[in-house]
């Protein structure tokens, strides 16, 4: 079982690939396309819910999604034409790293996707390339919310406490112009259900050749997060503005 696939069965009750709710998510929308006739850039759109929840809003807005899995930018495609948004998004498979666009984006998502660009800092210099002036960035990453165990970083790597995080992004130019950080009810919540979703997937399924891996990979996530980050691991959805360049 791909992990592609395990990804999306996982998320089909929460598509948000983020420890966020609905409400944060239209927050988060609102400040960084606060006109609504903005032009949107989700670089590792996935399936695209960013933006359709951004086009959904916005009738002026028009919007781009970058993604290397075909059946990602597909379901992406039938959805957008399933709510009638299909004509104000175009949607590019590929490499989010490597897309090229002769014209600017005034709001550059990039949430849950900086690993496509090697970390934080590299994921808003490749987002700066795409902006257009005034424009702003959305971003989302994890932190260290407390010291985490030797387990915890083998997981997911090196990664900053929140203060440490922003001083990097401020001095890297950018001004950050409104925040959320996840709550512990907002994390629960995508953990819960992402590994109880693949596991009903499984245990509806019993006859199916990927139903035993389905259910053992949604035992070990579920452990493995309850034993391992859930007190270290914090999210962090920033809206920012670049201060130079």
């Amino acid at each position: 079982m791909n992990r592609e696939k395990i990804s999306g069965i996982a998320h089909t009750d929460h598509p948000i690939k983020a420890p966020l709710d609905d409400e944060s998510v239209r927050r988060l929308l609102s400040h960084g396309a606060p006109r609504g006739d903005e032009r949107v850039l989700d670089l590792g759109c996935g399936t695209a819910e960013w933006l359709l929840r951004a086009l959904a809003a916005h009738p002026g807005l028009h919007a781009e999604g970058v993604d290397t899995s075909d059946e990602a930018i597909e379901q992406a495609g039938r959805s957008a034409g399933l709510l009638g948004l299909r004509e104000r998004l175009v949607l590019h498979h590929g490499k989010a790293a490597d897309f090229v666009s002769d014209r600017p984006f005034d709001l550059v998502v990039s949430v849950g996707a900086t690993h496509a660009f090697g970390g934080l800092l590299p994921t808003l210099a490749a987002a700066r390339e795409h902006l257009a002036p005034g424009g702003r960035v959305l971003i989302g990453d994890g932190f260290w919310d407390r010291t985490p165990s030797p387990e915890a970083v083998e997981i997911f790597g090196e990664m900053d406490d929140l203060a440490t995080a922003v001083d990097r992004i401020v001095a890297d130019g950018w001004a950050p112009v409104h925040a959320h950080v996840s709550t512990r009810r907002e994390l629960d919540d995508y953990e819960w259900t992402l590994w109880g979703s693949l596991a009903s997937w499984a245990l509806d399924r019993p006859a199916d050749p990927d139903s035993a891996e389905a259910l053992e990979t949604a035992t070990a996530r579920r452990k493995e997060w309850l034993h391992t980050y859930r007190d270290s691991f914090g999210f962090v959805s920033l809206v920012l503005r670049p201060t130079s360049g």
